[in-house]
Order: structure tokens, then C-alpha cells, then sequence
């Protein structure tokens, strides 16, 4: 069996009440949700929330489970993680089962699509790895053009390469991890300790469907996209 589960927190800084705001004419979590029944490949569909309204409008989007978050999962300090295992321990409870595979989405990511959701998933199967996660080609890289600020206050590549690269393209490929889509094998989520593992594998996702909202530019950004 497979478990999709949308996190979504009532507190948000940089966009207040960004997850129930409208978004292409929808609240902003409905998107989410409405992708993972799109995708077709889960078996429960489970939005996590400390905000009553949060889960109202995953329940209005078609959400089939609905878990209430504790509030010390919901604080700006707390993990994502323990909060992902508390969903899927309360879902596993109320079904009386034990999931195959959990896949987290992210619910400021509502440029994705259903496709990208059951390519993540067919590619955790294939590979039978312990996670996918999804990502999209970096912006600025390490070996290239991406600098750190040294204690002297000079700048220096991030990660000198091994010999110069003069072009960007000779330099390895370099992603930036976009947040939407997190398959994990079960027991490396319930288990293991922290996001990554030696046979991790990355999703590739194109830039206009990994926009991530964070800030209000975001938000006009995605919904600009969508609209379009």
C-alpha cells in the first residue's frame, strides 16, 4: 500500500495563511491534494495540519484521511520529519496496515504535476531505493560560479574543481532540491535518520514546475505560471 501525505503548517512568516490562499482559484493546499488523486497511485491521501482550517480545505479537496498535528511538530524549530511519522503512524493506525511507501508532498509547490508525482514513485520502485527526492537544475554551481564568504572576507569557489572549468556546461551537473516530491521506502522514513542515504536518487523536475513559495514574489510568480 501507498501513502501520500501533505504537511502543512497554520503559521507561515513570509506569506501568512499562504496554504488556504487562493492560488489560481483555488486554496493554495487544494492543488496539492487534487495532484496526489490525480496521480493515481496511492492508496490514502492524508493531509497533516495544527490549523483546523488547513484541514478543512484538505477535506474539501478531496483529502480521504485528515491527522492533527501536535503543536510541538508545528513550531517554526520543528522538523518536518517526526511530523511526516506521526501522519503516517496515525494513518497505519486508523487503517490497521502498513504502507509500502510513503511520498510526501510539499504543499507550496502547486506548479508540479501528476506525472512528475507517479515518475518520482515508478522510479523508487524501480530502483527499490530508500528515497526520491525531486530537484531542478541549479541556478548558480558550486565549481563554477557559486561563492563562499571566507573568514579573511575574501570570496572562493564553493567546491574547487579538480582541473578549470571555463564553461559552466563542463562543470558536473548540479540541482537545486525543489521540495515537492519525497518518496521514501518505509522503513528508511520510520527508521533511518535524516534525508539522505547512500543510494539516494534525485527526480529531475524543469524549473517551471518547481517553484516553491516562500515569499510573496513567489506566490505572484506560481500564480502566474498556473494562470498561463
Amino acid at each position: 500500500m501507498h501513502l501520500a501525505t501533505v504537511l502543512a503548517r497554520g503559521g507561515s512568516k513570509g506569506v501568512p495563511g499562504k496554504n488556504i490562499r487562493l492560488i489560481a482559484g483555488k486554496p493554495l493546499i487544494a492543488h496539492t491534494v487534487e495532484h496526489a488523486l490525480a496521480a493515481g497511485v496511492f492508496d490514502a491521501v492524508a493531509v497533516s495540519s495544527d490549523s483546523a482550517d488547513i484541514l478543512a480545505a484538505g477535506k474539501k479537496a478531496g483529502a480521504t484521511h485528515l491527522v492533527e498535528r501536535p503543536a510541538e511538530m508545528a513550531s517554526d524549530e520543528a522538523g518536518k520529519l517526526p511530523a511526516i511519522r506521526h501522519c503516517v503512524a496515525a494513518i497505519e493506525q486508523e487503517l490497521g496496515c502498513v504502507f509500502e511507501t510513503i511520498t510526501d508532498l510539499q504543499p507550496t509547490s502547486p506548479t508540479r504535476h501528476p506525472d512528475d508525482i507517479r515518475a518520482a514513485v515508478a522510479m523508487q520502485k524501480r530502483l527499490g531505493v530508500s528515497n526520491v527526492i525531486s530537484g531542478t537544475p541549479a541556478k548558480s554551481s558550486p565549481y563554477f560560479n557559486l561563492v563562499e564568504l571566507q573568514a579573511d572576507g575574501s570570496v572562493a569557489l564553493s567546491k574547487p574543481p579538480a582541473a578549470d572549468v571555463v564553461r559552466r556546461q563542463d562543470a558536473p551537473r548540479c540541482f537545486d532540491l525543489n521540495g515537492s516530491i519525497y518518496v521514501w521506502r518505509r522503513d528508511a522514513l520510520m527508521d533511518g535518520d535524516g534525508l539522505w542515504f547512500a543510494d539516494t536518487h534525485l527526480y529531475e523536475m524543469p524549473a517551471e514546475r518547481s517553484v516553491d513559495i516562500d515569499t510573496e514574489l513567489d506566490f505572484a510568480f506560481a500564480d502566474f505560471v498556473m494562470r498561463r
